[in-house]
């Protein structure tokens, strides 16, 4: 399935918003904050929470123990029942108060959530998103401490930066950060963090690189869909680069970046091969990219697939992006606005994903430590 320019109403785009709003102030999300939710069905996946929990020193009470099949995708009445409710009634007794502000969600909890079955599915309206009710589980999850909401379609993010000003069905207190530490093997989970704590010791740096398809735009007024987000990586590329945090290589041809063109990548941001990835990259420890594309989440686990999530992280990233099922091109985060945040330094990855986030109860999912920090403020 091809990535499709839907008519999502917030790609009007108030970006323009968030640029003005300047640094963000840090929301400082630590340890303290974070509640863990691993798989008693799945031995690597309670290990590897222990393994992640010691590492990043979250109280061992914060362990949400869940009993779900080992499968990367589940139906709706299995997410109900053995995701949703367990997790609301363990946040309920370990944070009565509701100052947990992050799930990590571990290796062997399901992926995605299967649609709701209806005998009307030759009805539904998929190119605006009505009646879609496939979903990421941690989409979903980020919105556990919300009562009853529709399950068809998308839900706009209250802390999208390009929402700002607007009304939302939620308000900011009922939304948390989602995180996954995930990956093909528990090995390349235990990778993960430790090149995640291991960059945030030294710094990351390297080379950003982003792979446009088209050159710059004279203007970016009124543009939308694709042409709005391959501006947006020209406008990522010249954030980085005027950072002066670490060299920029931005391609604006038709062909993708090819094996051997980007040595020492610490930042990755391009369009479009569909769940085919292409190893264009030595990626640094720590390293953060995200392909922009329909199926690049579709699974983390399939030995021969070739999506780009999974075999980035094969291949050495520390945290990736991508979807679960189609998401329309505007589901993703804008690269500019994603980067910007990330290299003011000021936000966690989480936080960073969050607030360039545009829907919730939808497709995408963040895989990496969502405390990861990997640059300072300045």
């Amino acid at each position: 399935m091809f990535l499709h320019a839907s008519h999502i109403p917030v790609m009007v785009f108030l970006l323009a918003v968030g640029w003005v709003l300047g640094p963000t102030a840090g929301w400082a999300l630590d340890s303290g904050e974070v509640a863990v939710i691993a798989n008693e069905q799945v031995g690597d996946s309670l290990e590897l929470a222990d393994y992640y929990m010691q590492r990043r020193r979250i109280p061992p009470e914060h362990l949400i123990r869940l009993s779900v099949a080992a499968n990367e995708r589940c139906s709706r009445q299995e997410y109900d029942e053995r995701i949703r409710e367990p997790v609301r009634r363990a946040l309920a007794e370990i944070d009565p108060k509701r100052r947990i502000r992050c799930l990590v969600v571990m290796y062997g909890v399901p992926l995605a959530v299967h649609p709701v079955a209806t005998k009307l599915k030759e009805h539904l309206h998929v190119q605006d998103g009505t009646g879609v009710t496939a979903a990421a589980v941690d989409s979903e999850l980020a919105l556990v401490l919300a009562d009853d909401y529709p399950l068809e379609g998308w839900l706009p993010n209250p802390y999208f930066l390009g929402f700002h000003g607007q009304a939302t069905r939620f308000s900011r207190d009922t939304v948390l950060i989602v995180g996954r530490l995930d990956g093909p093997d528990p090995a390349t989970v235990r990778r993960v963090i430790d090149d995640t704590l291991f960059a945030e010791k030294r710094g990351l740096r390297g080379r950003a690189c982003f792979d446009a398809r088209w050159p710059k735009p004279s203007s970016t007024g009124g543009l939308s869909g694709y042409a709005f987000y391959d501006a947006s990586l020209h406008a990522a590329a010249e954030a980085v680069r005027a950072s002066g945090r670490m060299e920029v290589r931005l391609d604006a041809q038709g062909q993708l970046f090819q094996p051997g063109q980007c040595p020492r990548t610490a930042l990755y941001c391009g369009w479009y091969s569909l769940a085919h990835y292409v190893d264009a990259f030595g990626w640094l420890r720590g390293a953060i990219g995200y392909h922009i594309a329909s199926a690049e989440c579709t699974t983390l686990k399939k030995e021969n697939s070739q999506v780009w999530c999974k075999r980035m992280l094969e291949d050495g990233v520390a945290a990736t992006i991508g979807p679960v099922n189609e998401p329309y091109v505007e589901a993703f985060p804008p690269p500019e606005l994603f980067f910007t945040k990330l290299l003011e330094g000021y936000l966690s990855l989480g936080e960073t994903y969050l607030v360039s986030l545009p829907l919730l109860s939808w497709q995408m999912v963040l895989i990496g430590d969502p405390l990861y920090q990997p640059f300072a403020p300045r």
